[in-house]
């Protein structure tokens, strides 16, 4: 790709465009650049800054910022151009995304209080985690955190989000907290609705697994703390890919 300089530290992303958290590189890079993207900070068919310039500001590798312009690219949101006026061009201001309608998706974002139902899922999913370490699991426990695991690891791309729901239900109904799980069991509903309308992408599903795979080990190991941040980073995670498909 034609590495032209895009606009420079002065110009209007610079407010937008910070260098984002260790373990959410892609979603939090992903999330910033559809804001400015929606923002039309960079309006359509201008060219967005060159990749080196991008990946500088967000404090990511060229790989993962690369990866995160092929998924705008093949959102339609993005069209890169090769040549000596090359670089990567806003081909349209994104709205929400998904297989629902478009009055579908407009009626579940404006109906839900999208920043209070991320919290207070944050608020939940910390705490069952870190209460599953605190109180340790008997061995029939253990070996259903494990199944739970195993089965988001082995699930087709159709039916990853479903497996995926059952693994942070299980870590919620070992938590002890019959009214915990049950509160949980209702805002990851409210939650499963809002990522229905953007796209499963394959590099973030393949990150939520490794992060799977930590909060198993930490919780197995007893080690609240442990489980606690890393269900912390993976609620980050989440948000920040929502916040950018669904502002």
């Amino acid at each position: 790709m034609d590495e032209q300089s895009g606009p420079g530290p002065s110009d209007g992303l610079a407010p937008l465009l910070r260098p984002v958290r260790v373990g959410n590189g892609f979603e939090e890079a992903l999330e910033q650049i559809l804001q400015v993207i929606r923002l039309g900070l960079v309006s359509e068919g201008d060219r967005l800054p060159s990749e080196r310039d991008l990946a500088d500001r967000l404090g990511v590798s060229r790989v993962t910022l690369r990866e995160v312009l092929k998924v705008l690219a093949d959102q339609g949101i993005v069209e890169s151009r090769r040549g000596r006026y090359g670089g990567t061009f806003v081909h349209e201001r994104p709205g929400p995304v998904g297989d629902g309608s478009a009055a579908e998706l407009r009626r579940r974002i404006t109906t839900v209080d999208v920043e209070d139902t991320l919290r207070f899922r944050e608020v939940l999913e910390v705490g069952a985690a870190g209460l599953c370490a605190a109180q340790g699991l008997d061995r029939a426990q253990a070996v259903r955190l494990r199944e739970a695991l195993a089965q988001t690891r082995d699930a087709p791309l159709a039916e990853y989000r479903r497996r995926d729901t059952l693994l942070h239900l299980t870590v919620a109904r070992l938590s002890g907290s019959p009214s915990l799980a049950g509160q949980y069991a209702a805002v990851r509903a409210t939650v499963n609705d809002l990522l229905d309308c953007i796209p499963l992408l394959v590099r973030n599903l393949e990150h939520s697994q490794h992060q799977h795979t930590a909060l198993v080990e930490a919780i197995l190991d007893g080690d609240p703390d442990a489980a606690a941040e890393v269900m912390r980073e993976h609620c980050a995670g989440t948000a920040a890919l929502l916040r950018g498909f669904l502002a």
